[in-house]
This record gives C-alpha cells, structure tokens and sequence, in this order.
C-alpha cells in the first residue's frame, strides 16, 4: 500500500491530492479479508503479502530515467514515478510466488485509467482469464460489480526500453489499466492462477453515502476478496 502518494518528482496537481491518504486502499482490503478469513476459520491456508511505501519528493527520490532492480532480478526503467504503485506490486508477487500458491489475487488502487474506463464504482478484473472472470463474477454476486478485462498482448511492446527490461508506463496515452496489467502479468510464475482487481476509484468515495458504501474509504474489494476466497475454500 502506497500510504500517501504525492507522485514523487512527476508530482500530482495539488487540488485532490489529499485524497491521497486513500492511495493504500488495496492495502488495508487485504489485511481486512485476512482478519475476516481468520475469524471465520476458513479451510485453507492463506498468506498475504503487503508491500508498504509513501511517495514522496526529495534529494534522495527516485527520478525518471532511473533504473531499479526489482525483488527478482528483473530491471525496470522509471519514465514516471507517479507509477510507483506497480512497482511495489510486482516485488509482492514475485515474494508471494515464491510460496508456490494455487492462487493469487491481489489487489491496489493502481491506476487512474480504471476510473477513466469504468467509473467510480467499478472495479477492473485483470488476470489468468478463468481465474478473472470467476472473481469477476463472486465480485458481482457480492454487490462489487468487478467487471472482467482483457490484457491484450500487444500492449507488452508498449514497456519496452532500450536500457531495462521493462519501463514502468508506456508512451502511449490510451488503455493505462491494462498496461499496467500487461506490467504485472510480467512477475507472476507460470502456472499460477491470477487476478488483479483495480480498486483506484472504488475504494474512495468522494461523494454521498449510496447503498452500504460510506463516504469517504469503502473497503472495496474486501467483499471480493472473501467471496474468492470462499469460493476456493468450497470448490477448490
């Protein structure tokens, strides 16, 4: 979870940027459904993987043009450091997979391109394409409403980069979820089954109260989460 989030050096317009406290709202899902898993004793084993990070500027921040290792061995050049919450991400899954999981589902407020697609209420569903659309699905019986993406293969071309072995955006200024996807989909090992559910609008509502989401932090995906969870724990 990004625990403030001021872009960095490519730093954000200052007019919204206190909602920004919100930026580690994947986060805090994930250690909800723990605490939810735990108390309902659910049968299987779970681990989560939190990454933890505050975006801030200074001498010592990361620029762009940089070029980072991340937890792996893989090299990413930074063109923007308002895309760091990727960046954390990946270091998580390439950890998580290091546990040989049946599955992994992850989720973060990654990307303002998920609103820009689907609203301020709908979930984006990224991942292995039966994995996705069944946690797409749970997430629409749960009242969530995630809805099932594409990461089209195409898009892998857009992170290439002369000096690394991925840049952390494209130069492209269209389908920013599922380049980020396509970004993710890099560090998960093969065989594992994988979602990803963009939470960048959901997870903070900026208006009035409507249905059982409040104003303000929504705990959007944590029912999600729990339904997949579930789901795994009956039907395997």
């Amino acid at each position: 979870g990004i625990t403030f989030d001021t872009g960095g050096i490519s730093i954000k317009p200052a007019a919204q940027m206190h909602h920004m406290t919100s930026d580690m709202g994947g986060a805090a899902a994930v250690i909800a459904t723990m605490l939810l898993a735990a108390s309902q004793k659910l049968p299987i084993d779970v681990i989560a993987t939190v990454p933890m990070a505050e975006n801030m500027p200074s001498a010592t921040a990361q620029r762009p043009g940089d070029v980072l290792t991340q937890y792996g061995g893989t090299t990413v050049e930074v063109l923007n450091t308002d895309a760091e919450g990727r960046l954390i991400l990946a270091d998580a899954i390439v950890r998580a997979c290091e546990d040989d999981p049946d599955y992994l589902i992850e989720t973060s407020t990654l990307t303002g391109a998920q609103t820009i697609a689907l609203g301020a209420r709908i979930p984006g569903v990224m991942g292995s394409d039966e994995f996705r659309d069944r946690v797409a699905a749970l997430s629409q019986q749960v009242g969530e409403n995630g809805w099932p993406m594409p990461l089209p293969d195409e898009l892998a071309d857009d992170l290439k980069s002369g000096v690394a072995d991925l840049a952390n955006i494209s130069g492209q200024r269209f389908a920013g979820m599922l380049v980020a996807g396509v970004y993710l989909r890099e560090f998960v090992a093969e065989g594992v089954q994988w979602a990803h559910i963009d939470v960048a609008g959901p997870s903070y509502n900026t208006t009035a109260p409507w249905g059982y989401t409040p104003k303000g932090g929504t705990g959007v995906p944590t029912r999600t989460l729990f339904a997949a969870l579930e789901d795994i724990a009956a039907n395997g």
